[in-house]
């Protein structure tokens, strides 16, 4: 027993003096701890130490904001689309009249022309050279008729004093007759000499745009009184106004004839046309339906269908297309509401209002055409409601929102 406390002292001896004072600080501290805790927990005031008090609940967000606006009120009236095809009104295969070599071209392949301007000369020289000709002939004639004349005045006196034979004076009454008639007939070729040489300068029958020249000069032209195909020249279209060609369904076709037989409060019947071409949005064209054919085409089953439409600019081109539409109705109230504030609910079509008390209240509606970049809806939403244009994604059926009052603007192409 004796040796093993001896050790115990021995061991405890053997420990070095600065791990003693480690020791002895660490648990002096330690103590320091313990004693400031105890002394916070006697002084601390009673809120913090009342481990029943509730913990503190967080604060709901307010609801998502939204621009809302009553739909826009427009009068406006029922419309059919369809598709055309312009068209001149006045097409022009230029042909010479006359042959002969051409010798002189007077315009631009492609410029605007107007009635009467210069375009092709053939030379004109052996048409003058026969008008000389029928002119002399004339003269000719003239004299003939001259030296008639004074034969029948002698030959009548003649008779009377019963030196000239009644054969005689009949003689004489022919010959006049018959230098009146070659006189007719000189006359009748100098007529035809001088129409010939005016073929020989070719104008323009209209105003429009021409097409590229087909022979060019020094080319022999084949004239249509040679009993041969003239030759053609060029050709001219007339650009102001201009034809909107078009086709109709039966079905289209018994629409809009129903509108122009009925009787609208005793307005006009309205034939408007509205075209729009394929760069274009919304309807910049107006015109009137002037055209329309007399049968249906039983292969198709459509009619055939013409509009007028003014072109001051010369924009429009034939051949180009354009959309056009017709009215099958009178004008009457119709609301308009931006195509981003319709969704969609499976097979519903879907427009979110706000109510009074800011819930938001969907409602199914039945959609129109666009008109000035806003979609018409033809049914399921009344004037005085208040629907979301903006904020669409925050809003939820039944859900609260915060509206902010907007205002739905038509496009400008309107």
């Amino acid at each position: 027993m004796t040796g093993q406390v001896d050790t115990l002292v021995l061991e405890r001896q053997s420990i070095p003096a600065s791990v003693g004072r480690r020791s002895r600080v660490w648990i002096g501290g330690a103590a320091l701890v313990v004693l400031l805790a105890g002394g916070a927990a006697l002084f601390a005031p009673k809120w913090l130490t009342d481990t029943s008090q509730a913990t503190a609940q967080p604060v709901a967000p307010p609801p998502p904001t939204v621009t809302v606006s009553p739909p826009l009120q427009r009068d406006l009236a029922n419309w059919t689309t369809f598709t055309g095809q312009f068209s001149a009104v006045d097409y022009v295969e230029l042909r010479a009249q006359v042959s002969g070599y051409l010798t002189e071209i007077h315009f631009t392949d492609g410029q605007i022309v107007h009635k009467g301007d210069l375009l092709f000369v053939i030379d004109p020289r052996p048409y003058e050279i026969v008008l000389q000709q029928a002119n002399a002939q004339v003269l000719t004639a003239q004299a003939g008729l001259d030296l008639a004349d004074k034969e029948i005045v002698r030959t009548a006196q003649l008779h009377r004093s019963d030196f000239a034979s009644t054969e005689l004076l009949d003689q004489r009454v022919q010959q006049q007759r018959a230098a009146q008639a070659a006189l007719d007939q000189a006359k009748a070729a100098v007529a035809s000499a001088r129409l010939n040489l005016d073929f020989t300068h070719i104008t323009a029958p209209l105003s429009g745009r021409i097409s590229m020249h087909r022979v060019s000069i020094g080319n022999l032209i084949a004239g249509g009184q040679a009993g041969v195909t003239p030759t053609l020249l060029t050709t001219i279209v007339s650009l102001d106004p201009i034809h909107l060609d078009f086709d109709m369904s039966e079905s289209d076709y018994l629409t809009y004839e129903r509108f122009l037989q009925s009787q609208h409060g005793g307005a006009s019947v309205d034939r408007t046309v509205e075209a729009s071409l394929s760069d274009e949005q919304g309807w910049k064209h107006q015109g009137e339906l002037d055209f329309m054919d007399n049968e249906m085409d039983r292969g198709s089953g459509t009619i055939h269908a013409r509009a007028s439409l003014p072109n001051p600019g010369l924009l429009i081109a034939p051949g180009e297309f354009a959309r056009l539409r017709l009215p099958t109705s009178a004008r009457q109230p119709t609301l308009l509401v931006p195509d981003s504030a319709i969704s969609t609910d499976q097979s519903r079509t879907l427009v979110m209002t706000v109510a009074a008390d800011g819930s938001v209240v969907p409602k199914q509606v039945e959609l129109g055409p666009l008109t000035g970049g806003l979609r018409e809806i033809s049914s399921g939403l009344a004037p005085t409601d208040r629907v979301i244009i903006n904020g669409l994604m925050r809003a939820r059926p039944g859900s609260k929102v915060t509206p902010q009052p907007g205002t739905i603007t038509p496009s400008a192409q309107s």
